[in-house]
């Protein structure tokens, strides 16, 4: 008999409420929950794939040991045994520097299991954490340790009148502005109630298409494009004279040298029309709440940083902080109440501080150690070189930048684990693979999209909203998969170590559950879990009674809007020659730049396992504008070689008339290694391999070109097999 459960969709970040059919102990069917307060029934096509995630045929349901003619699976305790007799050696050898953890984005909606992770970390005394955000959008937190984070935080999507979206497209991508919690139905709202969008993308984007201003521009150039926009706010008096008087710092550097990104230079150099842009900049100016926000792609071009800092500067500008005495749109539920105060908070590091790494005279900063360096870090021999790699929730061959690199590295460690739910390209280089449990056969609870409040403007729940989730279903029949936490647990426990978990030491005789865990991290919560519980729709736990706090008599902290680091960056822009085809780049003989894009079917490098998601294709289309590909001679189908200053891959050429003339565009994270080259069709290819760690990289955080990448093209005859 069908049974009907409300459940979290953990496929990605998101967090989507669904409704989940069960039928003889299997899920057979994942709809929309309507009842949910948050999404109103919302779900996007890879998450009512559920099913097939769950019953996919490639599925790891075993732990896999990895021997000279293949993987085999092995008893999970047993592989357990064997990972922490070769840790402890290798511990004992080389120091527990040797020691290194990936956690990725499928880490995010296993809460318990990063903890955990990070708990053992500490535990065996190794600093070596590395996250997919310091290749992802490291740009945005040390930009606010820079500028300086308002307490009381951003203006809400729900109010504003206007929106400036930069390189970001949220109704496909579930991030960059727009709340991602249904934000087709939050941006047709907002639109309806007469917002003004403001898009800076050099695709016609699902967004930009709504946009009343689209500012399509050379990828690469947004840093030049805000810097425009802020000359054009403060020459016309659209600023907040009085917010900036009294809550910022460096409004005359700030205003000295935007005087120099004059509307006629930035329509030189991004290649947009000057009456576009003025008209961009008054859009936003002109409205009275809403924010600027970015995406990845922009994050992945040079000067990530610097143009996430440009971004906070406008959002400042133009006041666009909450205020005493407003409502605060999202207190937190299971987290402690946020009282936000109207003011700055004191300023952390951006960088230099924490490990050092051994490469690039990089240290950690406020985006965390970079992971463009650890395959350095594996490779180069001597003291403090890691040995052992625990990568969770995520694939280093197909998303850490340099990607020939990245396949020597993972091919030299002399311990290799990796924690997932299919083979991947890392998973086949590993010497463990550790079968992991799915969304459904787990409990589940919102609260990590309550821990990314304040990462940028407009992150995270819009409303006090939380939800809890059961196990729904037990794991296939004759497996034997492990939630994440249960491994750095068992671990522990084999090698003697006393694990701390949310401030809390744990009991390492008898294993917790997941729920002990949650009730850990949501120890002191604005909302006790048990009454989270009684919701199984989720629920909005609005109090209209918290409000803004006015600021201490005290503060002294100030929004800094003219750092001297990022001034100093916006001079090396201005001195860049106009004509210059790659910023950082002495090559100016390249015809095209590529830009990363999301493709709605399928999560970085997951979804491309289930057929419902990979009926189009299975590849990764190098999309080009019909007037390129008439020029270079190409037709739909066609396979060329991308070539960038240090690699070279192949791709299928696809016709996207959205795409601006001069534009690639190709998604992050697909692909295998160079063994698998001629699986083409199948796999598609790795941007990230055109990449190179060593050069075009943030000098401060260690952050590479990943976006924006000059390349030639030439088409390629004959089979694959031959190139």
């Amino acid at each position: 008999m069908a049974e009907e459960h409300t459940a979290i969709c953990r496929f990605c970040h998101s967090f989507c409420g669904i409704r989940v059919t069960v039928e003889g102990g299997r899920v057979n069917k994942v709809v929309g929950d309507k009842h949910n307060p948050m999404y109103h029934g919302y779900t996007c096509v890879k998450g009512r794939q559920l099913p097939q995630q769950h019953y996919n045929p490639e599925r790891v349901l075993h732990t896999m040991k990895r021997q000279n003619d293949g993987h085999f699976a092995i008893a999970a305790d047993q592989a357990l045994d064997e990972m922490a007799e070769k840790l402890s050696a290798i511990i004992k050898k080389h120091g527990p520097r040797a020691v290194a953890l990936y956690s990725a984005t499928y880490s995010f909606p296993y809460p318990a299991g990063g903890l955990m992770a990070a708990s053992f970390m500490s535990a065996i005394g190794s600093p070596m954490m590395f996250s997919s955000g310091s290749i992802d959008q490291p740009g945005k937190p040390v930009a606010i340790a820079l500028h300086g984070r308002w307490d009381a935080g951003p203006q809400p999507f729900a109010e504003a009148d206007t929106w400036m979206l930069v390189g970001a497209n949220p109704v496909v991508s579930k991030w960059g502005g727009i709340p991602q919690y249904n934000p087709a139905k939050r941006l047709h709202d907002a639109l309806q109630r007469g917002m003004k969008m403001v898009v800076i993308d050099p695709r016609v984007t699902e967004c930009a298409e709504k946009a009343h201003v689209h500012v399509q521009c050379k990828p690469g150039e947004d840093p030049t494009i805000l810097a425009g926009i802020i000359n054009i706010i403060i020459h016309e008096d659209l600023y907040d004279a009085d917010f900036v008087e009294l809550e910022t710092a460096g409004f005359g550097e700030l205003k000295e040298i935007v005087t120099k990104f004059t509307p006629d230079y930035v329509a030189r150099r991004a290649d947009v029309p000057v009456e576009i842009l003025l008209e961009a900049a008054r859009t936003f100016a002109g409205g009275t709440k809403g924010m600027v926000t970015a995406g990845t792609g922009p994050n992945m071009a040079p000067r990530g940083t610097l143009m996430e800092y440009l971004v906070l500067v406008i959002n400042t500008l133009c006041g666009r902080w909450m205020r005493e005495g407003e409502a605060m749109p999202n207190p937190l539920a299971l987290m402690p109440t946020w009282h936000g105060k109207a003011q700055p908070q004191p300023k952390p590091p951006a960088w230099g501080f924490g490990e050092k790494l051994r490469v690039r005279n990089l240290t950690n900063n406020a985006g965390g150690l970079t992971t463009a360096a650890l395959a350095d870090e594996i490779l180069l021999e001597g003291e403090g070189q890691v040995k052992a790699l625990f990568s969770v929730g995520g694939n280093p061959m197909a998303a850490w930048p340099d990607q020939l690199k990245t396949y020597e590295a993972m091919k030299a460690l002399e311990l290799n684990v990796a924690l997932d739910i299919k083979m991947s390209a890392t998973a086949k280089l590993c010497d463990y693979v550790v079968g992991t449990k799915l969304g459904l056969e787990t409990p589940a609870v919102s609260q990590p999209n309550e821990t990314i409040w304040g990462y940028g403007a407009s992150t995270g729940f819009p409303e006090p909203y939380a939800m809890y989730q059961p196990t729904i279903v037990e794991p296939p029949k004759g497996s034997e998969v492990l939630e994440e936490w249960e491994v750095f647990y068992g671990l522990a426990q084999r090698m003697g170590l006393q694990l701390e978990f949310a401030g809390v030491l744990l009991d390492m005789v008898n294993k917790p559950t997941t729920d002990d865990l949650f009730e850990l991290m949501c120890a002191g919560s604005r909302i006790p879990l048990a009454e989270v519980k009684k919701y199984p729709h989720g629920h909005i736990f609005t109090d209209d009674s918290i409000r803004v706090l006015p600021r201490d008599e005290d503060c002294e902290e100030k929004l800094d809007i003219g750092n001297e680091f990022m001034i100093g960056d916006l001079q090396q822009v201005v001195a860049e020659p106009v004509t210059s085809d790659a910023a950082y780049s002495d090559e100016l003989s390249f015809s095209h730049r590529l830009v990363s894009r999301r493709l709605n079917d399928v999560y970085n490098s997951s979804g491309r396992d289930i057929p419902a998601l990979t009926k189009n294709h299975r590849y990764n289309p190098a999309f080009m504008n019909p007037g390129d590909m008439q020029a270079a001679g190409l037709s739909h189908g066609d396979v060329v070689r991308i070539q960038s200053d240090h690699a070279s891959i192949l791709g299928i050429v696809e016709e996207a008339p959205d795409v601006r003339t001069g534009v690639i565009s190709m998604a992050h994270a697909f692909g295998d290694a160079p063994e698998y080259d001629n699986q083409l069709m199948y796999i598609g290819s790795n941007t990230g391999r055109l990449t190179n760690v060593e050069k075009d990289y943030d000098p401060r955080i260690g952050m590479p070109r990943m976006s924006a990448i000059p390349v030639n093209l030439v088409r390629v005859d004959g089979p694959l097999s031959n190139q």
